[in-house]
């Protein structure tokens, strides 16, 4: 289990760096006037229009493959094949004490079971 999800995690990864290259590689809108005007894009490799479509795929695609594997490591590390039960099965119950053991700490702290004081009153000597 553990296996599958360094796997899933390393190709996450990836798919991030990689669509933060193609982000970073796009021109933005603007762009489009100064090649029209012969900045030299046409002379490409991908053509005028070829490399903003290429790219702006390759971007939907990484980002369609991050988007799986956080899925997948979501599911992965909520499953609960291989490892043993626990008493709740949400993270909210597991994180809630029973009473026992909650009276039980509570016992164990001094001022918890007798004030010193009353709060508000001053303490003698």
């Amino acid at each position: 289990m553990q296996v599958w999800i360094n796997l899933v995690l390393a190709v996450q990864l990836l798919a991030a760096f990689a669509m933060i290259g193609l982000v970073l590689v796009q021109h933005g809108k603007g762009a489009d006037m100064g090649a029209s005007f012969g900045s030299g894009a046409s002379g490409s490799l991908f053509g005028a229009t070829g490399s903003a479509n290429f790219l702006s795929r390759s971007t939907a695609v990484c980002a369609a493959v991050f988007f799986t594997c956080t899925l997948t490591l979501a599911y992965l590390s909520n499953s609960v094949a291989g490892r043993a039960p626990t008493e709740g099965s949400s993270v909210l119950e597991r994180a809630a004490l029973p009473a026992s053991a909650a009276a039980a700490s509570a016992a164990g702290i001094p001022a918890a079971t007798a004030p010193a004081s009353a709060p508000g009153s001053i303490p003698t000597k």
